[in-house]
């Protein structure tokens, strides 16, 4: 799951990214509204934790944004200034869930936070076991259908609790090899490029010209064991099971 905080306290957004990757997460930080576009232009995020008063472009307007530019069938922007100018993504592709946060914990502000297109509400000062768990669940809930457990012949994983099978017994796995895991899972049996999992399961504190990959999908096809059920495809990345 790779996600992008959106804070310009930066002692929090910090904070709030350590711990996120210590709950086996990639996470990039954004510290204004025009970094956040940016990053959001380049990269493809599960969810976005976006602080609504923000320097530069504010919140309100990121999240109007990514609602108006998104094609993830969640209908048109909330009312409100127009947005112009380039969508963020040149194809189509999913537009990541909106957690957004502030300090005013008003219905009111509640209710304007979810009229502008946010996926839920968070107020400051939170729990941090809170918004894990709201992080967790809006990945849940993609635009495409993806089942809460994911499976593969004897091959199991729940994303939520971060827990993987084969055969009834549990898999001794590092939070990137259940990040690879799940992203190949999720695809049902299409191939993945290297580059993709990179983007994935890793964040930008990843050198892109690492052996990360390629390390980690040994070591995951090592603890998956016999018969084999991870395959590399020529040219096209890897894949769970065989074509």
């Amino acid at each position: 799951m790779r996600v992008l905080v959106v804070e310009d306290f930066e002692v929090l957004a910090r904070a709030v990214r350590t711990g996120l990757r210590r709950e086996g997460m990639a996470v990039d930080v954004a510290l204004d509204g025009d970094e956040a576009l940016a990053r959001l232009a380049a990269t493809r995020y599960d969810v976005v934790v976006l602080d609504r008063d923000l320097p530069g472009t504010h919140g309100d307007d990121v999240c109007r944004r990514l609602v108006a530019t998104g094609p993830t069938g969640r209908g048109p922007a909330a009312a409100g200034p127009a947005v112009t100018g380039p969508a963020l993504w040149p194809a189509p592709r999913s537009a990541p869930r909106v957690l957004m946060l502030t300090a005013s914990s008003t219905v009111r502000d509640r209710v304007d936070g979810l009229g502008l297109g946010a996926d839920d509400y968070l107020a400051k000062p939170f729990d941090f076991a809170e918004l894990v768990a709201r992080v967790r669940a809006l990945a849940r809930r993609p635009t495409t259908l993806v089942p809460p457990v994911l499976e593969h012949g004897d091959l199991t994983l729940d994303p939520g609790r971060r827990v993987a099978a084969r055969a009834g017994l549990r898999l001794d796995l590092s939070p990137k090899e259940l990040g690879v895991l799940e992203c190949l899972l999720a695809a049902a049996g299409r191939p993945v490029p290297a580059e993709e999992l990179l983007e994935r399961v890793w964040d930008e504190a990843a050198d892109p010209f690492t052996t990360a990959v390629k390390t980690t999908i040994r070591r995951l096809r090592a603890k998956l064991g016999d018969p084999p059920v991870l395959h590399t495809v020529r040219e096209g990345g890897y894949r769970i099971g065989e074509q």
